[in-house]
């Protein structure tokens, strides 16, 4: 059986922005956040720019790209603007993400099937930039086979309406949405797209998805920085780690659903 492949956990710091923006001012600064969790272990970090600036700045991506040492992943809409900047800050990646400005957070997945002639162009800019570029998308057959059509090289599979399914309680939902992101996570790889995932995660739910092999990352915030208020960003980061390494030697072993 061949070895499955390493999984890397991304930690996505616009909430530690949000608390700062709450007062003005600099602190806490999610750029110290991103050099901590790095420092215990983080594979990448991960900053939404929306449009409305509620939480990330643009100084706050600048910085980002100047001082952390692992890959960057901007989170945008597809804008031009959102285009500009960052063709400006050349990060790692762009996830591309549906916003609206009256959410809370982001509610679904992009519609790449709906929207499939606009986002041509972003994702061609931006590989030519040599930004590898990730669609955020719902699992489903529609979306991810778009995403392939589109020559994005990456999906990121939402989670969000499984994880609230299983903290509800509300099982059936919560098996239905499992199948669909095992599914679609089987598809897209079989498409030739890498597979990330994320919304929603917490330590249960990530060991869950970290034993499906087709998965090669996560991206994870909210959760993370809650827990982080009681036992500090490192034990956070260390915790997670260790979920996912449960749900990844799970994988190995053959069990994936």
């Amino acid at each position: 059986m061949s070895k499955t492949p390493p999984l890397r956990l991304g930690i996505n710091v616009d909430h530690v922005a949000t608390l700062r923006n709450a007062r003005g001012g600099a602190r806490p600064d999610p750029v110290r956040l991103a050099l901590a969790a790095i420092a215990a272990g983080a594979d990448g970090i991960t900053a939404h720019l929306r449009e409305d600036r509620r939480h990330i700045r643009d100084e706050d991506m600048a910085r980002l790209k100047a001082e952390i040492s692992k890959p960057l992943n901007f989170e945008m809409a597809a804008t031009d603007d959102m285009l500009r900047i960052s063709l400006a800050t050349k990060p790692h990646a762009v996830c591309l993400v549906p916003e609206r400005r009256q959410e809370l957070t982001t509610e679904g997945g992009l519609d790449v099937v709906g929207q499939h002639n606009a986002l041509a162009p972003f994702i061609a800019r931006l590989g030519d930039a040599g930004i590898r570029v990730s669609l955020f998308i719902a699992a489903d057959p529609r979306q991810i086979e778009m995403a392939a059509k589109l020559k994005a090289p990456v999906i990121e599979i939402h989670t969000g309406g499984w994880c609230d399914a299983v903290v509800d309680g509300h099982q059936d939902k919560a098996e239905a949405e499992w199948k669909r992101i095992v599914a679609g996570a089987r598809l897209a790889q079989a498409a030739g797209l890498e597979v990330h995932a994320g919304h929603g995660l917490d330590y249960d739910t990530a060991e869950t998805i970290s034993a499906l092999p087709e998965i090669r990352e996560l991206n994870i915030g909210y959760f993370m920085m809650g827990e982080a208020l009681f036992v500090g960003i490192a034990g956070t980061v260390r915790e997670m780690r260790a979920a996912m390494d449960r749900g990844r030697a799970r994988a190995q072993g053959g069990v994936s659903a």
